[in-house]
């Protein structure tokens, strides 16, 4: 099963971080996603901007608005995602909490929809 691993953590820590940190950061990811491909369990991940680039759609009663910005204002900001697979949900929480992130920030693990199943 797809599990779609929601990276959350406060972007304000990444603006004062030093580059060695942020470079310790990057190359844990890194070794995350090389051992998740070794093992099949990677579909894809990516890293996002920051949420002062993000746009948000809404369409009522016919009328499409756009506002800059999040949805919410919020203490952790989306940053990034990672689609693995995981035959339960149990093994796709393992898989979650060796993110970095999950020390700093959070982890929102959601099973994704296969709609080509009958």
């Amino acid at each position: 099963m797809k599990y779609l691993c929601l990276i959350y953590d406060d972007e304000k820590n990444w603006v004062n971080l030093p580059q060695a940190e942020m470079d310790k950061v990057f190359a844990e990811h890194e070794a995350f996603s090389q051992g998740i491909r070794a093992t099949g369990q990677y579909v894809a991940g990516e890293a996002l901007h920051p949420s002062t680039t993000a746009t948000t759609v809404r369409v009522r009663n016919g009328k499409t608005t756009t506002t800059d910005g999040p949805f919410a204002e919020t203490k952790e900001q989306l940053g990034g995602f990672y689609i693995i697979e995981a035959p339960d949900l149990n093994d796709a929480l393992q898989i979650a909490a060796r993110l970095p992130e999950a020390r700093t920030g959070s982890i929102e693990v959601r099973p994704v929809m296969d709609f080509s199943q009958p």
